[in-house]
């Protein structure tokens, strides 16, 4: 079966915004070295790494916590970086959204596995998750640093130390890009610790 112009057309509009997204980010440059910062002077006092998000950023916390723990090039041999995704333990998650709300599963977690000197990178596409947000505000009584990784709304980057804000509220392309700024960060982190 041959695609049909319509076809061809939605691809090529779909790619192009994606891609002037991507470029607009260009702009933020300066919030993703900062952000890199944070996490590199955190690893080497010996703190972690903490993410939280839903859906899709659920995965992106999975996707970027293997990048620390692992590595992120075959190129680089370095050391692991302690980094936890909290949304991965099945049982602590279903059983405390069962019993208490779900609104609690990642404050709970900061709560328990948040240490002052950590970071945390949240991130919400909306920017204004509820479970997100309460996860912030139990890093802030943790002394724990935040980072926004949100669209171009939400009260969430008011409540971090570094906010990265896509300009966009196209759910599609913000975690598109989400993932490209995710791999700078990691890539930033490995150069200032083990270059």
């Amino acid at each position: 079966m041959q695609p049909n112009d319509q076809t061809i057309a939605t691809i090529t509009q779909r790619l192009r915004e994606s891609a002037s997204v991507t470029e607009a980010m260009g702009d933020r440059a300066a919030d993703i070295a900062r952000a890199a910062s944070l996490i590199a002077q955190s690893v080497q006092r010996g703190g972690k790494l903490l993410l939280c998000g839903n859906g899709g950023s659920a995965a992106d916390c999975q996707h970027v916590a293997a990048e620390f723990v692992g590595r992120l090039t075959q190129e680089k041999t370095r050391p692991a970086m302690p980094a936890l995704a909290l949304t991965t333990d099945t049982s602590f998650l279903t059983a405390y959204a069962n019993d208490l709300g779900f609104e609690g599963v990642f404050a709970r977690q900061i709560e328990a596995l948040g240490t002052a000197g950590d970071v945390l990178l949240a991130i919400s596409t909306s920017g204004s998750s509820p479970n997100v947000m309460a996860g912030v505000a139990a890093a802030r009584r943790k002394g724990v640093a935040v980072i926004a990784l949100l669209g171009e709304a939400g009260p969430l980057a008011e409540s971090a130390d570094v906010a990265i804000r896509v300009p966009s509220r196209d759910t599609q392309l913000v975690q598109q890009v989400h993932l490209a700024v995710e791999h700078l960060i990691c890539h930033l982190v490995e150069q200032a610790l083990y270059s």
